[in-house]
């Protein structure tokens, strides 16, 4: 069985939609100067279950806090009396030109958080040159976020059916989509006790805890929770399979995201045989994973422990990076988990990786202000990135490698 691409798409954006940042922002950016910021503002404006759904991990947070805590272990090496006026950020990845060397991670149910959230993201990834991820467990469906954004990637949760695999992807081909992820890190559902501990539940119950989180929080209450559900009814999960999955109150919904305990290398194998464009392994940290991912063909992997939300003490990504690097031959290693600033991202790029995934502070972007959140945002890394690699003495992200880096202090998989 074979899915053809679409002969022609819709030109992706060559350069990005960037301004001053500080110009006709919402009240609620006003106070945004960094991607930090994002979280207690949303802290403020999301119901408790629902902020602690977001910006939880696993277990003890281990993963989580050494995902930011291993860029503190790399410092620069500038050049200088560079002259770096003609400072350019695009870079290619798999083929395809981007503006900027980062993208937004995928996200489940970003439109519970934000009203249309995934809209959102996508057109303001779509108007900046870079791509947006959906996820298998978001709440629009995949067909009208592609019609948005004909750059997006699909992310997939699956289960190791094969006829259930081979109808997604013949979806996913037929929407015009040309990038598919396997998420290759999230086949058992982990211990997730900080969910508990916040009262978030899945699936979502409509009881007296919920109701007074609603009412203490009547801003999300009113312009995305009712917002959403008087517009466009009780929302799904549509695109976890082939069809509509379960809706977002029901129990169903729960066994949808489960039993993916079957899931191998033979699925991926079935994919590539299937699927005609670019596609991606997303959740590996291991050097062997990586040279198998080679040797099935695939085009990219993402360096992920899930922003550390799967297992508890997984290895921050950047510490598997060199390692990665060198099994990769001339598959495309990107990279997320942790990426708070421009810094974070060139310290990325000058270890080899081709790209960056932010998840999390484009997720609070979109709850704050919608697509204006989520340009900002956007804004914010551009100009960080673009002062960093100057300051750097570099003039193009292809002159970032580790003669500017220092890591002698770093500890990772060699």
């Amino acid at each position: 069985m074979s899915d053809s691409l679409p002969a022609s798409a819709p030109a992706i954006p060559s350069v990005p939609r960037l301004g001053p940042v500080n110009q006709r922002r919402p009240r609620r950016l006003r106070r945004i100067f960094a991607l930090e910021d994002l979280e207690p503002a949303a802290r403020r404006l999301l119901p408790r279950p629902i902020f602690g759904y977001v910006a939880g991990a696993a277990e003890t947070n281990a993963s989580l806090i050494d995902n930011r805590r291993v860029f503190d272990e790399i410092q620069f090496l500038p050049r200088m009396l560079v002259n770096v006026s003609g400072r350019s950020l695009d870079c290619e990845v798999m083929g395809q030109r981007y503006a900027l060397p980062f993208g937004i991670a995928p996200m489940g149910v970003s439109a519970l958080t934000g009203y249309r959230g995934d809209l959102a993201l996508a057109a303001s990834a779509y108007r900046a040159g870079i791509p947006m991820v959906i996820s298998a467990a978001s709440l629009i469906r995949l067909e009208e976020i592609a019609r948005v954004a004909p750059n997006v990637w699909y992310q997939a949760y699956l289960s190791g059916d094969r006829e259930e695999t081979e109808a997604l992807v013949g979806r996913v081909a037929r929407a015009g989509i040309e990038t598919f992820v396997i998420t290759a890190d999230s086949a058992v559902v982990p211990s997730r006790e900080n969910n508990l501990r916040n009262g978030y539940r899945s699936p979502i119950r409509p009881d007296l805890a919920l109701l007074w989180n609603g009412l203490t929080r009547p801003s999300w209450s009113v312009g995305t929770f009712l917002r959403t559900f008087l517009r466009h009814g009780t929302p799904h999960f549509e695109n976890a399979g082939p069809g509509r999955g379960a809706p977002l109150l029901s129990r169903q919904a729960v066994r949808d995201f489960s039993g993916r305990e079957f899931l191998d290398w033979d699925i991926v194998r079935l994919v590539r045989a299937q699927w005609r464009g670019r596609l991606v392994i997303k959740g590996l940290l291991h050097p062997r994973d990586v040279a198998i991912a080679r040797e099935l063909g695939a085009d990219g992997v993402i360096l992920s422990n899930h922003g550390g939300r799967q297992l508890d003490g997984a290895l921050s990504p950047m510490r598997a990076l060199p390692a990665a690097m060198g099994v990769a031959g001339n598959m495309a290693v990107m990279i997320d988990s942790g990426f708070r600033r421009g810094t974070d991202i060139l310290k990325a790029v000058g270890l080899g990786a081709r790209f960056v995934f932010i998840g999390r502070p484009f997720n609070y972007a979109a709850a704050l202000a919608g697509e204006a959140g989520v340009d900002h945002v956007i804004d914010l890394l551009h100009a960080q990135l673009r002062a960093d690699l100057g300051m750097l003495g570099l003039r193009r992200l292809e002159e970032m490698s580790k003669e500017v880096l220092f890591l002698e202090n770093f500890r990772h998989v060699r």
